[in-house]
């Protein structure tokens, strides 16, 4: 299958190519049944012949070219109809009935607050025209209405509010909100490229629209996008802060699977410099070694490693309600664990090698042995919750009495 993708340099585009080009050359191994042969990127760049080119070849075209930003209204009709009209015409002319995608937008149904936008009638238009030709030609068209998007690669200060305020908070720079409770509805770039890859093997999703209201139905003459985020712009500031202190609090926030909160964290860390990809951590030295707090969460407790010296012994302790792992990674050790109030001992030995997960039990005293003279022994550990200075659970106690 051939596809021709036009506005491939922007930020749907360049995500798209780049997913196309994974399947193309079998990188992604979860697209066995889908076989993705020339990849015609069109943009501003390219000549009337690559298109002409690309229009008698393609077996699929995404029409993701528009304009969003032009220095004068009349460019909207000219950038979001006008090429489109040429690239229908370019294809009647080399007889390709293909099926053929248009991105168009939520401002297109002219609705609400979309009711007097330039850039909403030039949408309009264009959807148009493509129902228009499928009816003249018989080509399949899938004419998709999108919310405001947001993910990688996202341009900031142009025509997203997250991709602004991601690099602004990433940087350090000031955010302008005026109102903290406007509702945002938001669509996430991998979203759109999993319906986009789906719409190639007639997998879309068709919509109806009530208002501005995306209404999912089998036989919509839309297409729409399923998995869409409804949040107002102050909870999305409020997250970005927590990412933004994430490396001073260790703490990382709920990101559930598939949640708006995963998809802004992945968003947000695309715009991080340089200087902030490394952060440091603190280290507790002593002569013993070091335990270092690697990261915390919200309701699942924490991870941390631990460094032991030659022969040293370290933990003695005890808790009530607190349990660990402890998971050697380098070097080997003893692990001890005697029940509280018994004489009542288990070992475990434990190695790098041959890497396994002890329990530390509530209610028994445990200590680890760095059994080598010469070399470091290293222990990640986690902790079923936070450490609390102002309760910390901890008891001291010899394992060996």
């Amino acid at each position: 299958m051939n596809i021709l993708v036009t506005g491939a340099k922007g930020f749907v585009g360049r995500n798209l190519v780049a997913a196309l080009k994974n399947i193309r050359d079998g990188k992604d191994r979860t697209r066995g049944d889908l076989i993705i042969g020339d990849i015609y990127e069109y943009d501003i760049d390219s000549t009337l012949a690559d298109l002409d080119d690309a229009c008698m070849h393609a077996d699929f075209v995404f029409n993701l070219a528009g304009v969003n930003r032009p220095k004068d209204n009349s460019e909207f009709m000219a950038g979001n109809f006008g090429f489109a009209s040429d690239l229908l015409e370019t294809l009647k002319r080399h007889k390709n009935l293909c099926p053929v995608m248009l991105s168009s937008s939520i401002q297109a149904t002219l609705a609400g607050r979309f009711g007097n936008s330039e850039y909403g009638r030039s949408k309009k238009a264009g959807e148009e025209l493509f129902f228009e030709y499928s009816q003249e030609t018989g080509a399949k068209v899938l004419v998709y209405r999108f919310p405001n998007l947001f993910g990688k690669w996202c341009r900031p200060n142009y025509n997203s509010a997250v991709a602004t305020f991601c690099n602004n908070i990433a940087n350090d720079l000031p955010i302008q909100v005026n109102d903290p409770n406007v509702d945002m509805e938001l669509l996430y770039i991998d979203d759109l490229v999993e319906e986009m890859i789906a719409a190639l093997k007639g997998g879309e999703h068709h919509a109806e629209f009530d208002g501005v209201e995306t209404v999912l139905t089998e036989n919509g003459r839309y297409c729409a996008v399923p998995t869409v985020h409804k949040i107002k712009l102050g909870a999305i500031v409020d997250l970005l802060n927590k990412f933004h202190d994430q490396p001073n609090t260790l703490v990382m926030p709920e990101i559930p699977n598939n949640s708006f909160e995963k998809k802004l964290y992945s968003t947000y860390l695309s715009y991080l410099p340089k200087e902030k990809v490394s952060f440091p951590l603190k280290m507790n030295v002593d002569a013993r070694g070091s335990f270092t707090e690697l990261l915390k969460t919200v309701n699942c407790g924490q991870f941390s490693v631990n460094v032991s010296k030659p022969g040293i012994t370290k933990g003695e302790h005890w808790h009530h309600s607190k349990w660990e792992f402890f998971i050697v990674v380098s070097g080997r050790a003893l692990i001890q664990e005697r029940k509280v109030g018994t004489d009542e001992i288990m070992e475990f030995e434990v190695s790098g090698d041959k890497i396994e997960a002890v329990h530390m039990l509530p209610g028994y005293t445990h200590n680890i042995i760095n059994l080598s003279q010469t070399e470091n022994l290293v222990t990640v550990m986690w902790a079923n919750e936070s450490f609390d200075p102002n309760h910390p659970d901890t008891f001291g106690e010899k394992v060996v009495k």
